[in-house]
């Protein structure tokens, strides 16, 4: 189902609640019988204008009826004061006025009023302006309670995705922590990392294209797909036989054109090698004492894009006491304040500070969040942190 489809299935239906203020009780009851035959209208009459704004708070309605001329309150005041008030300040309000006055007409709509009326209209129109403007509001708010709904149904989501990403690994050999922060939309982050036997251990990074519910699936198919090994006749200690595998099972026309990227590695325990392949991800990055940072790069098609995509793999040995970085592109792809973007040159060098400080995918994010001068990222971001003693 689309979103906007979604959207109007959510949509919760609301009377039309007119709401008259007038000190003239006369006036009450004339506007009163003048919509009595209207049964899909709810009408409330109130006199005392300094009780204007509880009321409204009171019967929430979907339009304001309102005097200019009262005793104790300034009608055009209270046009401001309704506006200001977060139960009434979006509720249209159209005002009432003895006579046509051009210059009180325009102070009105300066003030926030929507409409103006000379009392008593007739029926006919009276009664068309009220649902004319009742009508607008009504689908103003059964728009945000819908979209409402469905952001609640994307966190629910995104909360999903979060439980299937492995338990960080606190202690032994090989420890990991990660940071997993989606953007506004749901999307299509993920990783991994497991035990193939007892001398190898594999650990990925994937990111698939676009936003929402459609690209989290995906991620969570393929993640669970390389994770519970599932993918027929794969070995899964050769990282080209991975993105082979999943190349074939998740190619793009047969997944409502959704491809993603992906960094596959495998750890072997007795020689310390680290045998990868990459397919349009970034690469991966390596901070070791003593040692200048070093990128884990391979060159080759993101998944599902390519039927005949050829992957390739490539060795390193991690020093001691080495710490390997997966990220997706959404963690460097960084605008300053100024406008200029940030490098990924700059990204590894920022990399590499926070590491040597004793930092890990926490203080990475907030490094960026500084260099950006903003709390949120414009697009999804996972860290995932691995240390080999």
């Amino acid at each position: 189902m689309r979103e906007e489809n979604r959207a109007a299935s959510l949509a919760v239906a609301h009377p039309i609640v007119v709401l008259l203020i007038d000190d003239q009780r006369i006036i009450g009851e004339a506007v009163r019988r003048l919509l009595k035959d209207e049964t899909d209208i709810e009408f409330h009459f109130l006199s005392d204008p300094t009780q204007a704004l509880a009321e409204a708070e009171r019967v929430r309605p979907t339009l304001i009826l309102q005097d200019l001329v009262m005793p104790d309150v300034d009608g055009l005041d209270l046009v401001m004061r309704f506006r200001e008030h977060p139960a009434s300040r979006n509720v249209p309000l159209i005002v009432l006025s003895s006579k046509e006055e051009p210059a009180v007409k325009a102070e009105a709509f300066a003030r926030g009023a929507n409409d103006y009326l000379v009392k008593l209209p007739d029926r006919v129109e009276l009664i068309a302006r009220l649902r004319y403007h009742s009508n607008a509001y009504i689908a103003q708010l059964q728009r945000d309670e819908a979209y409402g709904a469905l952001a609640a149904d994307l966190h629910e989501a995104a909360s999903y995705v979060r439980s299937q990403l492995p338990a960080p690994i606190a202690s032994g050999p090989i420890r990991s922590a990660w940071e997993f922060v989606p953007s506004a939309t749901l999307g299509g982050d993920s990783f991994g990392y497991f035990d193939v036997d007892p001398g190898h251990f594999a650990f990925f990074l994937l990111d698939v294209c676009g936003h929402g519910v459609g690209p989290a699936l995906l991620s969570v198919s393929a993640m669970a797909a390389i994770s519970r090994r599932t993918l027929p006749e794969v070995d899964f200690l050769d990282p080209t036989s991975v993105l082979g595998a999943l190349n074939e099972a998740f190619a793009m026309e047969k997944h409502n054109l959704l491809y993603f990227t992906l960094w596959y590695g495998v750890f072997e325990r007795a020689t310390r090698t680290v045998r990868y392949a990459s397919a349009g991800h970034p690469p991966a990055i390596v901070v070791a004492a003593g040692s200048a940072p070093a990128e884990l790069r391979q060159q080759a098609m993101p998944i599902g894009v390519m039927s005949d995509a050829v992957f390739a793999s490539a060795e390193f040995r991690l020093p001691p006491a080495s710490a390997v970085y997966l990220f997706s592109d959404g963690i460097y792809e960084v605008t300053r304040p100024g406008g200029n973007e940030f490098t990924f040159g700059e990204f590894v060098d920022q990399l590499a500070s926070v590491a040597s400080a004793g930092g890990g995918p926490r203080e990475l994010l907030a490094a960026m969040r500084g260099v950006q001068d903003c709390a949120e990222f414009e697009d999804d971001v996972s860290v995932l942190e691995l240390k080999f003693d």
